[in-house]
């Protein structure tokens, strides 16, 4: 056995790497016990590589097609809704806006689902703490036959004694120096039930509530809460015909500085609100 064979200090020099050369002694009257290398065996293991690529394809698409893209939420069970909140479906969001609400959802399960999500960003607004910009929000959303109960059950909800409490004046407004924070962001949606005409989802959230300022008492907290609405098929769009709320899931708070008073506020005014659609 020779490490680079001849003219290695040649090679060497041109920046060759060395070659490794192994020699055997010729023996007469024996014949090589390996039998020698079949090119049909190579073939035959390059095939059987390619097969099981093609396999591996084919369940991994077939895997895709039951994951959540069709109209069943997101479960591979087409008689039973399932959750698959994260994943998008490669729908287009809706173009249409009513009221500076999303509107114009398709008539399927992930229709509902951007339909309650949007809905929760809606009703977690500053503008519900308005009477009037209330009175829009809820029109917009209901379905016409309910609208008169949800507006008594919100107006109970966000009264002008709620309002004071909260440090802010009858029509929603935060003292001077202050900033007003109430924003829902929603985390994920889950699909309950679904038919053709109705639909209820709920829509698990984070929340901003509070005064931003340096004399706050109220200041901006986090919470963590689940919506649930349920949904009807009306005049081409789903309309809320109840709501229901929870609090949490909650997780355990991390290690981030709390900001102060004035880049909050700040942080409020310059990021917007996102639409949302699978």
């Amino acid at each position: 056995m020779s490490y680079g064979g001849d003219g290695y200090d040649d090679e060497r020099g041109r920046g060759v790497p060395s070659q490794t050369r192994t020699r055997l002694p010729e023996q007469d009257g024996f014949t090589d016990r390996r039998p020698a290398a079949s090119p049909g065996r190579s073939v035959v293991t390059i095939v059987g590589i390619v097969l099981i690529l093609i396999a591996a394809i084919v369940f991994a698409n077939r895997a895709d097609d039951g994951s959540g893209g069709g109209d069943n939420g997101g479960s591979g069970d087409g008689d039973r809704p399932g959750a698959n909140p994260t994943a998008p479906s490669g729908e287009q969001p809706v173009d249409g806006f009513t009221n500076g609400i999303p509107s114009g959802y398709p008539q399927t399960a992930q229709g509902a689902e951007s339909a309650a999500t949007n809905y929760a960003v809606a009703l977690g607004g500053e503008g519900m703490f308005n009477a009037e910009e209330r009175e829009l929000i809820v029109t917009t959303i209901s379905a016409s036959d309910h609208t008169a109960d949800l507006l008594q059950a919100f107006n109970a909800d966000y009264s002008p004694a709620f309002n004071e409490r909260v440090g802010i004046d009858g029509d929603g407004n935060a003292p001077d120096g202050l900033t007003f924070v109430s924003r829902a962001t929603p985390i994920g949606s889950y699909l309950t039930t679904y038919t053709d005409t109705t639909a209820e989802v709920a829509v698990w959230c984070s929340g901003l509530f509070g005064l931003a300022g340096s004399e706050s008492l109220t200041p901006v907290r986090s919470s963590w809460f689940t919506i649930t609405f349920s949904l009807v098929w009306e005049n081409g769009d789903w309309k809320v015909t109840g709501t229901t709320q929870t609090e949490g899931p909650t997780p355990v708070p991390g290690d981030n500085r709390a900001s102060g008073a004035d880049e909050i506020a700040e942080a409020v005014e310059e990021y917007g609100g996102f639409t949302y659609a699978r």
